[in-house]
């Protein structure tokens, strides 16, 4: 029995909204290391049942692939309080899956926001998920 949310273009901004820490695997069937890492990622949600583990098919949801620019896949996502706060693309093993979760958990998001907000300052971009394609802000 999976412990993974299948995320769609209908429930993405829903799901990322109503919890505050989601892992996102964005993979395809055909992807050879995403099957490698399949089973990791599984036992990192067992691992963490506080956290909502979810999976993008990039072959089924196309837009949401384009919109967060996955260009390889397996790609991991950890979105905290609507704010992306890691992406990276490759089958990472056990070891580096939970130290990550970790160093994600002990994030502070305050610290996280004013960054984002500086950098944002910084390039003259604006604050709404609107104007990066429906990202999270």
């Amino acid at each position: 029995m999976s412990s993974t949310v299948e995320l769609t273009k209908e429930n993405f901004d829903e799901t990322v909204t109503e919890n505050p820490f989601v892992l996102i695997d964005f993979w395809a069937d055909w992807c050879g290391p995403c099957k490698q890492f399949a089973p990791v990622y599984e036992k990192a949600a067992q691992d963490n049942p506080d956290l909502l583990f979810a999976k993008v098919d990039t072959e089924a949801q196309p837009e949401l692939a384009q919109a967060f620019g996955i260009q390889s896949i397996p790609t991991l996502m950890i979105v905290r309080d609507q704010v992306a706060v890691f992406a990276q693309p490759g089958a990472l093993p056990g070891p580096v899956l939970e130290d990550l979760i970790g160093q994600a958990r002990g994030l502070d998001m305050e610290e996280v926001r004013r960054s984002v907000a500086a950098q944002q300052a910084q390039t003259g971009q604006g604050g709404a998920a609107e104007d990066r394609g429906g990202e999270p802000a």
